[in-house]
């Protein structure tokens, strides 16, 4: 019955699969974000002479900088390449282990489990099969761990790549507050900076480096 359970159930475990990885990705994402605020307040703080002339505050849109940007664009579109990658080396086993989860659920039709516990050939079969979806799921799970430590890494090189920019616009600003856009309730697109800082990482910083991260075999027990 292991095989005829496997093999029901792999629709809705690549539909899981797919939901964990877009859930990652935006947690990620939203640590990336706090990355950059956090590099911003790094900058300095207010000085009580500066409160008493007026202070310059900017913003910027942290998500547009990402989506909109010469780097941001060439990172999304490595990682796809490397997920496309992952998923044509995950392909053969898939569909091999599809194949043949059918063709157990053929032979386990009308059976009890009584007969098919007295049928050695049959659970030997099922063994092999419930050997080789483990493994699978395991290899899987590792390519997804290798595509989660890929993008980490490449938004981290991003940040590097932003942090000098943003300071530089700030520098020419002369702002003394920097703020997400997204936390601001109303603004003047006067004080938006967003496309300043992205025209000024284009000419910088107009691609970031994306190398899969390996995570070495583990030895078998």
């Amino acid at each position: 019955m292991t095989g005829l359970k496997r093999s029901g159930s792999q629709h809705q475990q690549d539909s899981k699969f797919q939901a964990e990885r877009q859930e990652t990705r935006m947690s990620r994402i939203k640590n990336f974000f706090l990355a950059i605020a956090m590099s911003v307040a790094a900058i300095g703080f207010i000085s009580p002479a500066a409160m008493a002339q007026g202070t310059t505050v900017i913003t910027i849109d942290e998500a547009k900088i990402l989506r909109d940007s010469k780097a941001g664009q060439d990172i999304q579109a490595k990682l796809k390449n490397i997920e496309n990658q992952i998923n044509t080396e995950l392909s053969p086993t898939k569909t091999s282990l599809e194949t043949e989860g059918q063709s157990i659920n053929a032979e386990l039709q009308g059976k009890t489990r009584e007969q098919i516990a007295g049928d050695a050939a049959l659970v030997t079969k099922l063994n092999t099969y419930e050997k080789k979806a483990s493994d699978f799921a395991k290899s899987r799970q590792k390519a997804s761990n290798e595509l989660a430590l890929t993008e980490r890494q490449a938004l981290v090189d991003f940040n590097k790549a932003l942090e000098p920019v943003l300071l530089q616009v700030v520098s020419e600003k002369n702002a003394q507050i920097v703020l997400s856009k997204s936390s601001v309730i109303y603004g003047v697109d006067a004080v938006d900076a967003t496309a300043l800082v992205i025209s000024k990482l284009d000419a910088a910083t107009p691609t970031i480096s994306v190398v899969r991260k390996r995570i070495p075999e583990q030895p078998a027990q």
